[in-house]
């Protein structure tokens, strides 16, 4: 396939994840994994696993910073823009439409039927990504060891970077120094960017403002949608006092319960503050840095597997990042598990990923927002 059809492919692709992917980032690695890993055979497990690993240990979302490297990998540097665009543009237009709703008419469409359905067969999604990703990563006891100690810390509130990073760490010094390798050295693939978006006062809101805020945050973002919360929080509300805490809550939930990234709840808190033209400055702002991270970081991860040094420390991260994924989908479970109709449709789906492996996540998706609609009403 020459370089052009590769682009429409990534984009195909990205734009149909774009569309469906609820659950938030393991969710999204997991449907990620099954396009390009299982159905398409892009890349080898083993190195979708790296990329998964070394991706925890940059700034920026996760997922979406996952659909760049899959994009360099088909098509190069134009495929890691294509590949992130069409990712993220499908959330950008729901949230916008959402804000516009939010602004004209102080509420938005009721969508919680549809999500109620969702939100538990997004665990079956995930758990089919874990099985694989974890076999993969799983090469001896001492990893397990490992992965086991990534999820206990994680249910003792370790952040997710100081637990991934350990295990690397961890890794290093079994996998390496302790076994005497000499002459290796490990590369350097954290690349800084320090951006002083400071000094802003809340008297005029230009979109360039919103932008640089945007892209500050963008620039130092590590974790969950929970840590977004405290970032967003501490500059907008607290610092800048452009939004109210209530604004800030419901900006939130909507990035949350629609598809794709959450960080495209800097959509909403633009249009909130300045219309559409400002919902388009903090959306650049927000997502841009990850296009750079992710362009500086794809060549070097081949690098690190020449290196026995290097290689213990990727290995490690790779079994805690599935570490993290398990312990995100027994949180999960925890959250969205109330009642009989929400275990019911969990189970249906658990049993159509594992037992009819071709089904795609896709109808898995829909199928659980059809059966979450039909019985919410129950």
């Amino acid at each position: 396939m020459n370089k052009n059809g590769n682009l429409r492919e990534v984009a195909k692709v990205f734009f149909k994840l774009g569309l469906i992917a609820f659950g938030g980032p393991a969710a999204h690695i997991a449907m990620m994994e099954n396009e390009v890993v299982t159905k398409r055979k892009w890349m080898s497990r083993q190195h979708f696993l790296d990329l998964v690993g070394a991706t925890n240990l940059i700034p920026g979302p996760n997922s979406t910073e996952m659909t760049m490297h899959c994009g360099y990998e088909r098509a190069g540097w134009k495929g890691l823009f294509v590949a992130g665009s069409c990712f993220i543009f499908p959330a950008v237009v729901f949230t916008g439409i959402l804000a516009w709703f939010y602004v004209e008419y102080g509420k938005v469409p009721t969508v919680e039927p549809f999500l109620y359905g969702i939100k538990p067969a997004v665990i079956a999604i995930i758990l089919g990504a874990v099985y694989k990703l974890g076999k993969k990563a799983l090469k001896n006891r001492q990893l397990g060891v490992i992965g086991m100690l990534v999820i206990i810390l994680s249910f003792l509130g370790v952040n997710e970077i100081t637990a991934i990073l350990g295990a690397g760490l961890a890794g290093l010094l079994w996998f390496g120094l302790l076994q005497r390798e000499k002459g290796n050295r490990l590369f350097s693939f954290l690349p800084a960017l320090l951006i002083n978006a400071g000094m802003i006062t809340a008297k005029t809101i230009s979109n360039t403002k919103l932008f640089f805020v945007f892209l500050k945050i963008g620039a130092v973002l590590f974790g969950s949608g929970y840590v977004l919360v405290a970032y967003l929080d501490g500059e907008l509300v607290e610092k800048l006092e452009w939004l109210t805490k209530q604004e800030l809550l419901d900006a939130i939930a909507i990035g949350q319960f629609t598809p794709g990234p959450v960080l495209s709840t800097a959509t909403f808190i633009g249009y909130q503050v300045n219309g559409l033209r400002g919902a388009l400055a903090a959306t650049a702002g927000i997502f841009l840095p990850s296009f750079f991270f992710v362009l500086l970081l794809n060549p070097i991860i081949p690098k690190l597997r020449q290196s026995r040094l290097a290689r213990g420390f990727l290995d490690a991260v790779n079994i805690g990042a599935v570490g993290i994924m398990i312990a995100v989908t027994v949180r999960l479970g925890q959250e969205i598990l109330m009642d009989w109709k929400s275990w019911m449709i969990a189970i249906l789906s658990i049993v159509i990923t594992f037992k009819l492996k071709k089904v795609s996540a896709v109808w898995i998706v829909i199928g659980g927002a059809v059966l979450g609609y039909i019985l919410h009403f129950v």
